[in-house]
């Protein structure tokens, strides 16, 4: 179990975790590590892995590419995997191809937290080449976007960015839609919009996820995009994690009937495979953009835009959807979530219970709640001796598994999730 290495490791306090397996292969919904444990992934490898580790058709499509054409420089050429895989996109979007306001256009990058500068960056070149002085971004509180300087600036300040505060951007934020008081989250929206100068509200639907998988309603959704369409506010859907199933929908954004003007995409995109990300957009904001003033281009890119590997994956993970009882698969997934979420609400250890999809999550009360909370990383050790890749989220436990995931994986998990809040 022991590792000795130089390497920085992500989200880790090396002085407090100097020691972690070493991953050797994986299969289905299980790791395996070098010494031979096997690991139930009951978080999905921070939430990309859909179908299952090393899906064989995702696998031979990847193999497949990588022996015809590894990479192209993406500015001034293209190639099949990411056409195909466009179109696909466009298709399966919310809105898609439907009606004449959908999404019509797929900007590539490589992460999620870059799908989200992308957006951003759209939103306000959109704005400055429509001639209008719209600048302000609005965001949800508690909200999780990533860690790029301009993700971070529309996520919540506190523990992750502490040190950064300094290269941040203001923004205004949208109180939290809590049961009961979704209506002061409306009216915040409400007046922070009327005010004329908001150049886009963004927000994760359903599910903020870092935040502590705190879940809201579809309705309140739909209703918060009727405000924002209402004064003319580009709505932008972080469906870095929502995406591909996960709250039981292909996108989070279906379940409130909504097609948001930008819509990012990463993590199961590929189901999981490789890294990809997507930033989908209305023509509105392509047209914005395009123009014989060459200033009015869109200036972003990264070296690995549209990898053909990384589209050659997702093409093939856009496929399964298309070809196999996925969102059958989901759908089993989430009613046997249901069922594990009333186990550790019957053991009397947890409250606040919720579910979203194939996400289940509950809170263990202790007295130094948040991310930091004591708990969290003794109850990771204990998880991972007991042969389960669950990473708390401080004093919030949650499971979301692969689809090919089992009952009997669940109820191990479940199990070992009681047994080790037994022993706090």
């Amino acid at each position: 179990m022991t590792h000795s290495s130089p390497v920085w490791h992500p989200f880790t306090q090396h002085a407090v975790m100097p020691d972690f397996p070493v991953i050797d292969s994986a299969q289905g919904a299980y790791l395996t590590a070098k010494n031979g444990q096997r690991l139930f992934d009951a978080i999905s490898s921070w939430w990309v892995v859909t179908h299952g580790h090393c899906h064989p058709q995702i696998i031979e499509a990847i193999q497949a590419q990588a022996a015809k054409l590894d990479q192209v420089i993406f500015a001034g050429f293209t190639h099949d995997p990411a056409e195909e895989l466009a179109e696909k996109l466009i298709k399966l979007s919310p809105g898609g191809d439907k009606n004449a306001d959908g999404l019509s256009h797929v900007f590539y990058s490589d992460s999620g937290s870059t799908a989200v500068e992308v957006a951003l960056k759209m939103a306000l070149g959109y704005w400055k080449h429509s001639g209008e002085d719209r600048t302000r971004i609005l965001v949800m509180e508690h909200s999780y976007h990533g860690d790029t300087i301009g993700t971070m600036s529309v996520g919540e300040r506190g523990v992750f960015n502490a040190p950064y505060l300094p290269l941040m951007f203001g923004v205004e934020k949208v109180p939290f839609p809590q049961v009961g008081a979704e209506q002061a989250s409306l009216d915040a929206l409400q007046t922070a919009c009327a005010k004329g100068d908001v150049a886009a509200f963004i927000l994760e639907p359903l599910v903020l996820g870092a935040g502590g998988m705190m879940m809201y309603s579809a309705d309140c959704l739909a209703k918060m995009a009727a405000i924002c369409k209402a004064h003319d506010v580009l709505l932008i859907a972080d469906e870095v994690m929502t995406g591909w199933g996960r709250t039981g929908t292909l996108f989070a954004s279906e379940q409130a009937k909504i097609c948001p003007d930008i819509l990012c995409s990463s993590k199961g995109i590929t189901g999981g495979s490789m890294p990809l990300a997507v930033t989908l957009c209305k023509s509105k904001i392509f047209d914005a953009h395009y123009s014989q003033d060459r200033t009015k281009t869109f200036f972003h890119s990264s070296s690995y835009t549209a990898n053909p590997i990384a589209c050659a994956a997702a093409v093939a993970n856009v496929r399964l959807w298309e070809e196999e009882p996925v969102q059958e698969r989901v759908d089993n997934l989430a009613q046997m979530q249901s069922a594990m979420l009333s186990c550790l609400m019957a053991s009397g250890l947890f409250a606040n219970p919720r579910q979203a999809g194939t996400i289940i999550a509950v809170d263990v009360a202790v007295e130094d709640g948040g991310y930091l909370a004591d708990i969290g990383p003794r109850l990771y050790r204990h998880f991972l001796a007991g042969g389960y890749l669950i990473r708390p989220l401080g004093n919030s436990l949650y499971l979301m598994p692969p689809y090919c995931s089992t009952k009997e994986d669940l109820e191990g998990a479940v199990a070992c999730m009681i047994e080790g809040v037994k022993g706090l």
